[in-house]
């Protein structure tokens, strides 16, 4: 291997400092955030242009080691040359404990091993280029079991998968620039929301369910507007009444924020909770994430009359459209339901809109 310094005349009247790397008949290239002036004219411009031939020098050294240090096999004490690939793994093993995020995360992994093909990825190959690339190759290729591309919103989610785990990398000191803020996202594509009627409810109510734990926690989020995970780590303890506000408050952790909140519920809530039992114990025991239970709901759905494609979570968007539906505010339902922007609750607010039905009610009728 061989590495050389050329210069890149830039229109300023200075010239920036690249490393070439020859291997196998391969040219790399690295820009060097070094510069020099053309023509120096004070001893000043000299004694820089001289400081800057060094630094340049240094990382030529260095580079030629590290590059020894991996083919024979000694430690590379260069972080950006570690497997971003690896790393990726690892991130997402962190989120084992929840199904639903490490479910997400898995995907996006087997998504960048295609896009790779098998091959490894470094730090140093992580770079603006790539994401580019990945961004192009999310919408573009057939990725699912049906042969067909991505749902924009899919492609969004494994994307910024990817880029959270760069911000990540940058964070533990493995590379030294936040190169994900200056690719742009994928933009979001406005789906519909599902949600249930107050009518559906009471059809719901009066409906049996096989599973009657996911009856009641699904009822149970419909009236607290809590996530599954949320829902099935509740525990007593979590439940305590408040004597000033007068109200049973819930005390817990939001799995998906690790935000801690505290949420007033109401007595209508309480009813499909069932009996007490002990601190420690899971208010809803048995409850369980799985295909088989979700299709214990939609055939409790269908049963009960809805045609709607219900799952647990059209339970918490159910929550969010039955309290902007009775005038509380979009700032108040934001709070209850733990968002940290006021933007992502505005995504409720389309699905019920008031508004637009009075103005339209508005209008005069025509006789014909």
């Amino acid at each position: 291997m061989s590495i050389s310094i050329r210069e890149r005349q830039l229109e300023n009247g200075r010239a920036r400092l690249i490393l070439d790397s020859y291997q196998n008949g391969k040219r790399k290239v690295e820009k060097l955030e070094l510069f020099i002036v053309n023509k120096p004219t004070t001893k000043v411009e000299r004694e820089a242009n001289k400081t800057t031939w060094q630094m340049a020098e240094a990382i030529r050294a260095t580079r030629l080691l590290e590059h020894q240090n991996k083919r024979y096999g000694f430690t590379d004490t260069h972080r950006g040359q570690g497997s971003f690939l690896d790393y990726f793994k690892k991130e997402t093993n962190k989120r084992r404990a929840s199904s639903g995020s490490y479910g997400n995360w898995q995907s996006t992994y087997q998504v960048l091993l295609k896009f790779t093909d098998g091959k490894d990825l470094t730090f140093e190959e992580a770079d603006t280029d790539f994401l580019e690339k990945f961004k192009k190759y999310l919408l573009e290729a057939r990725l699912t079991k049906s042969n067909t591309r991505l749902a924009r919103n899919s492609a969004l989610s494994y994307f910024n998968k990817v880029k959270a785990a760069l911000n990540q990398a940058f964070d533990d000191k493995i590379i030294h620039d936040k190169i994900s803020h200056r690719v742009k996202s994928i933009r979001e594509e406005d789906t519909h929301r599902e949600y249930l009627t107050v009518e559906e409810l009471k059809k719901l109510i009066d409906t049996e369910c096989e599973i009657e734990v996911l009856k009641q926690a699904f009822l149970f989020s419909c009236a607290t507007g809590l996530r599954w995970s949320d829902t099935n780590n509740l525990k007593w303890k979590d439940v305590e009444y408040s004597e000033a506000l007068q109200c049973t408050q819930l005390r817990f952790v939001q799995k998906k924020t690790k935000s801690a909140e505290i949420l007033p519920v109401s007595e209508q809530a309480l009813t499909f909770m069932g009996e007490r039992g002990e601190n420690f114990e899971k208010v809803f025991k048995g409850l369980r994430y799985s295909a088989w239970y979700n299709l214990k709901l939609q055939q409790w759905v269908m049963r009960a009359g809805i045609s709607k494609h219900i799952t647990f979570h059209c339970s918490r968007h159910t929550y969010a459209t039955l309290m902007l539906t009775h005038d509380v505010s979009i700032y108040t339902v934001m709070k209850l339901l733990g968002h940290r922007h006021i933007k992502t609750t505005q995504i409720y607010a389309k699905v019920m809109d008031k508004q637009k039905v009075e103005a339209v009610n508005q209008l005069p009728t025509f006789n014909f």
